[in-house]
């Protein structure tokens, strides 16, 4: 006889709170794992990018140069190098160790929204309120740009690097996917101004939030509509949303304090975590475990599937700054 196979398990949601960081640098605009997730970084409306120990939550560096507030960040492969873009304009690569600035990048004619190294981080590109994306060589001394798209006609909000292809999402209601390697430019057109767009873990899908309170799940290669996720108020703030590490559910950011968590494939609620009293305005999935950073005024939240294991007494390896 056969036995019938057990249920695959439900898969859990990070809906203990580990701690509560108060930045000190104002409002914080984006929160970001690293690339592992070891380290966290945090863009303040203070002009200054500080990097945070992720299992302790001690601060280990801050980072200042910007003349503006800093609105996003990405960590380079290595760990070696950081980029934000600011509201100052411009695109500044800094030395992680040091903390000093390696690159002031200027082009842009507004401020600069978001901000990412391709996979190799050997280019910075940045989206700008300007409505273009600008692709930035970090070892050439050029300080020009190698590369300009100029295709949204509003401002770009996000944008998105997988391997050899570009996602970006705009306000004026599209979402655009450039294959850099074969020179193509695909659009999907959501009719409401996009705020934050992302690839699926397993590459076949993109995902969007835009200003009518709705997330939506399309096929890469189609456009066709997979999915759509509501319930959460998005209607002025340039919130964000994310799929978790294993692609099992939506998350957004909502302007009433929460955090929903929708079934990928079912769309049904999953979870409505309470954050914040105000809008939760970032947030950031952990690249392999069950881990979420959010963001509310001037904290942060680290949010588990488990609640926290008593502290070893053994230094963690993420407690120095990388070198």
């Amino acid at each position: 006889m056969t036995f019938p196979l057990p249920k695959p398990q439900t898969p859990q949601l990070p809906q203990h709170l580990l701690r509560t960081i108060d930045c000190e640098q104002g409002p914080v605009r984006a929160v970001r794992f690293n690339v592992d997730g070891q380290y966290l970084l945090t863009c303040g409306a203070d002009k200054s990018l500080k990097l945070w120990s992720g299992s302790r939550g001690t601060l280990l560096k801050t980072y200042t140069g910007h003349g503006y507030e800093v609105l996003d960040a990405d960590g380079s492969f290595d760990n070696s190098n950081i980029c934000t873009g600011s509201s100052d304009k411009t695109v500044i690569l800094w030395d992680v160790a040091t903390g000093q600035v390696a690159r002031k990048l200027r082009g842009h004619a507004a401020k600069v929204n978001c901000v990412q190294f391709n996979e190799e981080a050997t280019v910075i590109l940045s989206g700008s309120l300007d409505g273009t994306v600008r692709c930035w060589d970090t070892r050439s001394r050029n300080k020009e740009p190698i590369q300009i798209l100029d295709e949204a006609r509003d401002s770009v909000s996000s944008l998105k690097v997988s391997k050899h292809e570009l996602l970006t999402g705009s306000v004026d209601g599209r979402v655009r996917r450039y294959d850099l390697r074969m020179g193509q430019l695909h659009v999907d057109f959501l009719n409401s101004p996009i705020t934050c767009v992302c690839f699926s873990q397993d590459g076949q899908c993109t995902l969007s939030s835009s200003l009518d309170s709705t997330v939506r799940l399309l096929d890469k290669s189609t456009g066709e509509m997979l999915g759509e996720y509501t319930g959460h108020k998005m209607k002025g703030y340039k919130l964000e949303c994310c799929l978790s590490s294993k692609d099992t559910h939506v998350l957004s950011c909502s302007e009433d304090g929460n955090v929903y968590f929708w079934d990928l494939v079912e769309g049904c609620l999953s979870l409505k975590l309470p954050v914040s009293k105000a809008v939760v305005q970032s947030l950031s999935f952990h690249p392999t475990q069950t881990r979420l950073l959010t963001a509310s005024e001037s904290r942060v939240h680290v949010w588990s599937a488990e609640p926290e294991e008593p502290e070893q007494n053994d230094d963690d390896a993420d407690s120095a700054i990388p070198t």
